[in-house]
């Protein structure tokens, strides 16, 4: 399939367009594949349209691929729910998440950073979404920020308590909290740097956007996902390529393309994820306006070198 319209250039940033995947699938460049989940193969209840046979094409052609995701949790539980939705886990080499890479820092501790943090924290989780689990982290949940070393935000729905129950709460409520910890003046762990996510065609308020407040309080954050290049870096470890060789597919500008940039690699833009009402594209498929594409990768400071309507081939 030839491009849909070959390159748009603004100054030194340029991207190329094309309606599916097939082109650069079959040029075998990328042996490895970085693909977000929500919004690009999925949007949390099933599968885009012909998500599950491209992941397929592109497995035939011998290229690697791992789920590279803001999800706070496991690694193992984002693979539970790939296979739930019907794609075939078997297709990928594994999948890193920002929960995944949370647990690690946290239980290892091999970093400086990770190292000087004390063991106990206030947790801020989900409720409706099912709380995450802490077992095998040595960590002290508490409610009163004194008692804090930090902050561990993994969702926006509910307040972790001492026994492993989770409190619900509004956001303002968890805001609340938030302000009295950063008067303390204690780190904060985000586990999933997402602002906001696509579920269902709606968008869901996650944990980056605490962090974001966080940090306007004058607060220290950690952010253990997209866009910093700490988790292209774990993914390219695991499909065991460098950067030259690899390519990340994702619809998020500042999360997945922004972090692209920064970890020296290749980026496909899906415009109909989570900025598809921005874009004012209000069906599957439909193709973006390219002035309008270049306006809003230049907002985000984000520049893709791909740009498609959806994760198709």
């Amino acid at each position: 399939m030839m491009p849909q319209s070959s390159i748009k250039y603004n100054e030194a940033h340029l991207f190329q367009t094309f309606n599916g995947l097939q082109h650069l699938a079959e040029t075998r460049r990328f042996k490895a594949w970085l693909l977000d989940q929500f919004g690009v193969l999925h949007d949390g209840k099933q599968p885009y349209p012909g998500a599950i046979s491209t992941l397929k094409k592109i497995a035939s052609s011998g290229a690697k691929m791992v789920i590279i995701s803001n999800s706070s949790r496991r690694a193992s539980t984002t693979m539970d729910k790939m296979k739930s939705l019907g794609f075939d886990p078997s297709l990928f080499v594994g999948a890193i998440t920002s929960g995944e890479l949370t647990h690690q820092f946290l239980q290892r501790r091999d970093d400086d950073w990770f190292a000087a943090l004390g063991k106990s924290c206030i947790h801020m989780t989900w409720s409706d979404r099912g709380a995450i689990s802490l077992e095998g982290l040595g960590l002290q949940v508490v409610e009163n920020v004194e008692e804090a070393a930090f902050v561990l935000a993994h969702g926006t729905e509910a307040l972790g308590q001492p026994s492993g129950a989770a409190c619900p709460m509004t956001l303002e409520e968890l805001e609340k909290i938030l302000e009295h910890c950063a008067a303390k003046g204690i780190p904060m762990v985000v586990a999933n740097p997402d602002f906001v996510t696509v579920e269902a065609r709606n968008l869901r308020v996650m944990p980056g956007t605490l962090a974001a407040k966080y940090e306007k309080l004058g607060g220290e954050v950690k952010w253990m996902g997209k866009p910093d290049k700490i988790i292209y870096k774990s993914a390219m470890v695991m499909a065991g390529v460098d950067a030259l060789d690899s390519i990340a597919v994702g619809d998020s500008l500042h999360h997945d393309i922004k972090g692209a940039n920064a970890a020296g690699i290749q980026s496909a833009f899906i415009t109909g994820g989570i900025h598809a009402s921005e874009l004012g594209l209000g069906s599957f498929g439909e193709i973006a306006d390219l002035s309008s594409v270049q306006a809003l990768a230049s907002k985000y400071d984000a520049h893709p070198s791909y740009v498609l309507p959806s994760f198709t081939w």
